[in-house]
């Protein structure tokens, strides 16, 4: 059985407490990033060319986000 938990969340709502791991294999805990706007994406499945024009649109804006003080995952 898996520890998965589902919350559903409305438009100015606060995002739920969780954590995740980097491309780095680090954790990463959504409490970390307190005081920053987080931007996260999702994608159907990874090395598919719809995954791969997204992550790499967030890249390529990567310093825009980072001057408004925004972290992205995904």
């Amino acid at each position: 059985m898996s520890d998965i938990k589902v919350h559903t969340i409305k438009e100015g709502d606060s995002a739920p407490k969780f954590s995740l791991k980097s491309h780095r294999g680090e954790k990463i805990q959504l409490s970390d990033l307190r005081g920053k706007y987080v931007v996260l994406y999702f994608y159907p499945k990874d090395d598919t060319p719809g995954c791969t024009i997204e992550a790499k649109g967030f890249r390529d804006f990567s310093s825009e986000f980072e001057k408004k003080n925004a972290v992205v995952l995904g």
